[in-house]
């Protein structure tokens, strides 16, 4: 029961951090505007502080946290994935380009013949 309490009370000003990044977002749309006349790197260097800042906003919320939460997982199960090596990547590349192209003459045969049985018949 505490546990729900504690997301019941920080998801109560979630509503209000989603708001905050918004707005922030916001401003550094129209500030870019705004100082339109500003070197680029200045404005860039504003907006690059203003989108961490708003990043950081947004991860304190609940969803946030989880996609925070999810990024952390997703590293961790690709550093589990066994890639495979330059041999076995250029043979199922070579296996893959040759079955296209068996693909293709099939379907390039069969058009053939039925567009010479279509034609015979008209």
């Amino acid at each position: 029961m505490s546990g729900n309490s504690e997301i019941a009370a920080t998801g109560r000003l979630d509503g209000l951090k989603w708001g905050l990044a918004a707005v922030l977002v916001a401003i550094g749309v129209y500030g870019n505007y705004y100082f339109s006349s500003e070197s680029l790197f200045l404005r860039v260097a504003g907006l690059l502080v203003l989108a961490v800042v708003a990043g950081f906003v947004a991860l304190q919320t609940v969803k946030g946290d989880a996609f925070w939460t999810l990024l952390k997982d997703a590293k961790t199960e690709i550093r589990k994935v066994v890639w495979p090596s330059r041999q076995e990547t250029v043979q199922t590349t070579l296996v893959v380009v040759a079955v296209v192209l068996v693909m293709g003459l099939i379907l390039w045969g069969l058009d053939s013949l039925l567009g010479w049985m279509v034609s015979s018949l008209i």
